[in-house]
């Protein structure tokens, strides 16, 4: 009888031995992307992002759809993925997960996905830059890595590898998924928004991300 399992339910352990993933820690993003300083204008929409951040913070608990549509949006517009060749999709199913020799299928639904829709044009399948999970405030962002994990191992079974992106708000944490046997996923140092050199460095990882596909960040 086959088992069937919801990705939001699932603990880092359970999806570790579901996937094979194996982890890494990673305390550099310069080890795998190319950061360029900000321009002034960056700068100051990325202070008026904290700002909106801290006046909503200091009010109580932030939802998972305030964190999207106040926060991530506007990140995401600044770092270049509001691009005519990215596509954005928000709350996207994903295909059923066979999990080999367990008889088990990973059923789950994406927040956010950003794909390239250029690269690999002559498959069916999208080239995927960016997957993102949110959880409101309350919640530590480390707990949104089981789902996160399980949808990116569905992207890398047609890519080697793929950026990943968990957050409540405040903290980002980066994960860097790749293709292998085992599949290996590499923590990257957290981020936090708060603060000025950790808010200046988490978009200039968002961007870097962008200049990957060869899309403009400008």
């Amino acid at each position: 009888m086959t088992t069937t399992l919801d990705a939001r339910n699932l603990s880092l352990k359970q999806v570790r031995q579901l996937f094979k993933f194996e982890q890494q820690l990673n305390n550099s993003f310069t080890s795998l992307l190319s950061l360029e300083s900000l321009t002034e204008f960056e700068q100051q929409e990325l202070l008026q992002i904290q700002n909106i951040f801290q006046e909503y913070y200091s009010e109580g608990k932030i939802s998972e759809g305030q964190i999207k549509f106040l926060f991530l949006a506007p990140l995401m517009k600044l770092a270049g993925f509001y691009h005519p060749r990215i596509k954005i999709t928000l709350e996207e199913n994903i295909a059923d997960i066979s999990v080999e020799d367990e008889d088990t299928i990973v059923k789950g639904r994406m927040d956010i996905l950003a794909v390239n829709k250029t690269q690999g044009k002559t498959t069916t399948t999208p080239f995927w830059i960016l997957v993102i999970e949110a959880k409101n405030s309350s919640l530590n962002a480390f707990d949104g890595l089981p789902q996160l994990l399980t949808y990116a191992y569905k992207g890398i079974e047609q890519q080697t590898s793929v950026w990943g992106l968990t957050t409540n708000g405040m903290d980002y944490q980066f994960v860097y998924i790749q293709q292998g046997n085992p599949p290996i996923y590499q923590l990257l140092p957290k981020l936090d928004i708060t603060r000025v050199e950790s808010s200046i460095e988490l978009l200039q990882v968002l961007k870097a991300i962008c200049k990957l596909y060869n899309i403009s960040c400008n």
